[in-house]
């Protein structure tokens, strides 16, 4: 069993709850500043792992892969995979680079269009996530995670229909999953209820969302089709300036992670969105720092 998984499992048999951030490769130089400036900040943490997103279509690949190359030294690190206009060829090459580079798990996911490419998944070999679990399996020795929704993908019938897809990538072969951003404890628990009464063992670690800036997180609530409970909407859209949204935003999203905590959860995914800041915030309110 990897390390990744190990610790994962720890909080099952009363250890403690695993800390982890996730990161994007940045577009130009000056990113790249901003994101060691802010890993080197949260290493001090002493994160469990880290992971690193990849672009559909492939779009940041060698990126990506610069920047796995860079953390894996130094953390855990897990690559991000899509099959987004990917080829079995393609996704082979990229999983032998991850290897080189010493990453220490792969998350398969599906992905989305780029906005320049809107048929590049039906353009790719490779259309559906458990595709991309099962060719990194054959592929790799790697252990595989795959992403869950708490509120049923925006293509998705119902959050049953999910839980019978995540049921597959594990017996695919999958040993993890890392949930999409959301933002009430009750759809994180009712997730992990359906999935276990379904036959999914393996640990579903929720990924935590900062509001530190209320505009942007509200965007990407829409664009993900996450809710936003109304009570915290109107309070961040009524707050008297962007500090004191943040502040409503960041003590909402700390409450959450320790409900989420209390509930049970393997340990708290941190999107850093490339930030300290507000990260190391949640990890040090949450008591996992």
């Amino acid at each position: 069993m990897s390390a990744i998984v190990e610790a994962l499992n720890r909080r099952s048999s009363g250890g403690k709850p695993t800390l982890s951030f996730e990161f994007f490769p940045p577009k130009d130089d000056a990113g790249f500043v901003t994101l060691n400036d802010s890993f080197d900040h949260l290493l001090k943490l002493s994160p469990d792992f880290v992971s690193v997103t990849y672009g559909a279509g492939g779009s940041n690949r060698e990126r990506s892969i610069a920047v796995v190359e860079s953390f894996s030294s130094r953390v855990a690190t897990i690559g991000h995979l899509t099959c987004v206009g990917a080829t079995r060829q393609s996704t082979q090459a990229v999983i032998a680079q991850f290897e080189q580079a010493g990453v220490a798990g792969i998350l398969a996911i599906r992905g989305d269009n780029p906005a320049d490419q809107p048929d590049a998944l039906n353009q790719g070999e490779l259309k559906r996530a458990v595709e991309l679990v099962t060719l990194a399996q054959e592929s790799s020795s790697l252990p595989v995670g795959v992403a869950a929704f708490p509120e049923k993908h925006p293509e998705s019938v119902d959050v049953a229909a999910d839980v019978r897809v995540l049921k597959i990538k594990q017996d695919a072969g999958a040993k993890f999953a890392v949930t999409q951003l959301f933002f009430a404890t009750s759809h994180y628990v009712e997730l992990v209820d359906a999935a276990r009464a379904a036959g999914v063992t393996m640990p579903i670690l929720p990924g935590l969302m900062p509001i530190a800036n209320a505009k942007n997180v509200l965007r990407m609530a829409q664009l993900s089709g996450a809710t936003v409970p109304s009570d915290l909407h109107d309070r961040l859209i009524s707050a008297t300036d962007e500090d004191a949204a943040r502040e409503i935003g960041m003590a909402y999203t700390v409450q959450l992670g320790r409900e989420l905590l209390s509930a049970g959860a393997p340990g708290l995914h941190i999107f850093a969105l490339n930030q300290s800041k507000a990260a190391t915030r949640v990890a040090q309110e949450v008591g996992l720092a």
